[in-house]
């Protein structure tokens, strides 16, 4: 009881000077501040992320972006924009980096977009061209919207192989064989699928675009696009690892991979006796003799009566009886004022008011213009339509899957968002490796990058809770913040109530706080001796003082020292769970 009633009678000695109160106030605040960031570190490394390592498979071309962009396959262009009305040159930025946003995988650098609104243009050429004549192709990648996407392509060229190819500088003017890729601005949002294909007649290309494309998966987590174009001609599009889109190159692409056979004549004319009306008017009807054409289409119902509440004598509208004339009108000016005219409400309350009149109704003579009724045209030969004639551009290629010889991949985009990142590049003819390796790669870095995003969300907002509910374990900061500001309302009334009802803070507290009373009651007290002089007052006052700022440090430690726990503990369970 004798330690109860000291470690209240410090509390109060601690709580009745204001800027005591004060400063512990700010210690509190100050520390708290450092809490949440600690706490907000806690919780990220909380989430056990796997680290990078690169992939041991291997592809006609596979990327994952080990190396800088000095000295790698990659080289940015910075060519000329071409066929456009204005010279745009591609002076968009490019780099290796880890992203900065929901980072799945510790050391994991990716290919990143850095400008917004700006062409960018970077290719890679491969070690030797890839064709997939009777073969397989698998074409997978990553790409993350670090900033979201609201207007920007985000799709991958597979370059024509060709002498250009090794000379030239990469552009939008570069050929390709095959584009394929998300693709979003305003309503338009689909991934890309569309190849060169060409004319063996002509030599002439043509693209060829994906109908009812996919939409795009617009999201700050990494997503994974895959497309198969098998020697069957079937193609398949995957995004994440999940079918999205099935089909043949034969039917599913518009224009059409080969022509019709046959066209119409354009030399062919419809003859001038064609008739191609199936009805005709009856020749025969003739107007009835009752037919009145003239009858109006409404008359006045004679039948109606005036209601018995409606107001002859009250008006529609009458003057505004709340307006006021304004102070500034000028009568000689401005001429005799007069209110607005507002609806009467009196006729709110009935029927109408004004003059009544008896109302319009539907003619039941009326019978309109007559015309004669329709029957089926005699003569009527159908629509007609011009002859067939082969068509001399005709031809049929069976195997448009069989894709010319590639020699580069690029990226020429332009986007009103930067931070583009793209990763794990895979150009190769196994779907089973494509696979295997989108599960050693994706799969991991998507449920990683899931558990970042989950632990960033704020928590959602509950009852609000009574400080005598909160579990520090649940919220360190929020715990100490309302705790500590508990303590201080009591003590301001009750010093006592506040340290029975709050000790944890009130022990935080005491033992400066018993310091500082001993401080004080020397300095007045001074037991039964003469009374202190002047100067030994300004000591002892001093002292205190200086008691008062070593409490406001005891409360930050006490704050600290329990985020610390905290923090042990949040590691405790981090290790536990993944051991188990």
């Amino acid at each position: 009881m004798r330690a109860a009633s000291l470690l209240a009678l410090g509390c109060y000695a601690a709580i009745a000077s204001a800027d005591v109160v004060d400063d512990a106030e700010s210690a509190a605040t100050e520390a708290t501040s450092s809490v949440e960031s600690v706490v907000e570190s806690v919780t990220s490394s909380a989430v056990n992320k796997p680290t990078f390592t690169p992939t041991t498979f291997k592809a006609p071309f596979l990327e994952q972006f080990t190396d800088s962009l000095d000295g790698s396959r990659w080289k940015a262009s910075h060519a000329k924009k071409e066929n456009t009305e204005e010279e745009w040159q591609f002076v968009g930025t490019w780099d290796v980096e880890e992203p900065t946003v929901l980072r799945g995988v510790e050391g994991d650098k990716g290919l990143v977009l850095k400008d917004k609104a700006a062409h960018h243009a970077i290719s890679a050429k491969f070690d030797k061209p890839i064709t997939n004549k009777d073969d397989t192709l698998v074409v997978q990648y990553e790409v993350k919207l670090q900033g979201g996407l609201e207007c920007g392509g985000a799709y991958m060229k597979l370059l024509q192989d060709n002498k250009k190819l090794q000379s030239d500088e990469f552009s939008n003017a570069s050929p390709y064989i095959i584009m394929f890729g998300p693709d979003k601005c305003g309503s338009t949002n689909k991934v890309h699928f569309i190849f060169r294909h060409k004319n063996p007649k002509t030599g002439e290309y043509e693209e060829k675009h994906l109908k009812s494309p996919p939409s795009a998966r617009i999201t700050k987590q990494t997503t994974l696009y895959t497309l198969i174009v098998r020697p069957d001609q079937s193609f398949e599009i995957k995004i994440d690892g999940e079918s999205s889109k099935n089909g043949t190159l034969l039917e599913d692409f518009s224009p059409a991979v080969n022509p019709p056979k046959e066209i119409d004549d354009p030399k062919d004319s419809k003859p001038e006796d064609w008739v191609d009306t199936p009805t005709m008017p009856d020749p025969d009807a003739t107007k009835p003799d009752d037919w009145d054409e003239d009858a109006p289409y409404e008359i006045v119902d004679e039948s109606a009566e005036k209601p018995a509440d409606w107001l002859e004598d009250e008006p529609t509208m009458i003057p505004d009886p709340e307006a006021e004339k304004p102070e500034d009108w000028d009568d000689e000016e401005d001429g005799d004022w007069v209110p607005p005219m507002v609806p009467n409400p009196k006729c709110d309350e009935v029927s109408g008011c004004g003059p009544w009149e008896k109302p319009m109704m539907k003619n039941p003579e009326y019978k309109g213009k007559w015309s004669a009724p329709m029957i089926d045209n005699p003569d009527y030969k159908g629509p007609w339509a011009p002859r067939k004639i082969a068509n001399p551009d005709y031809y049929e290629d069976k195997t448009p899957a069989n894709f010319e010889p590639m020699g580069a991949i690029g990226f020429e985009l332009w986007t009103m968002q930067n931070d583009i990142l793209f990763d794990n590049i895979y150009i190769g003819h196994s779907e089973k490796d494509a696979d295997a390796f989108q599960k050693e790669t994706f799969a991991p870095k998507k449920a990683s990058e899931k558990a970042v995003e989950d632990a960033e969300k704020p928590k959602q907002e509950d009852a609000p809770k009574s400080p005598d509910d909160l579990v520090f374990m649940d919220d360190p900061v929020l715990y100490i913040k309302e705790k500590f500001n508990l303590f201080v309302e009591i003590a301001k009334r009750d010093p006592v109530e506040a340290a029975k009802f709050v000790p944890e803070i009130a022990g935080g507290l005491a033992v400066g706080a018993v310091t500082l009373l001993i401080i004080l009651v020397g300095a007045i007290g001074g037991g039964a001796k003469a009374a202190p002089s002047k100067e030994q007052v300004n000591a002892k006052t001093q002292q205190a003082k200086d008691q008062a700022q070593k409490t406001k440090d005891q409360v930050a430690d006490a704050v600290t020292s329990g985020t610390d726990k905290a923090k042990e503990e949040v590691n405790k369970r981090s290790t536990r769970s993944g051991a188990q």
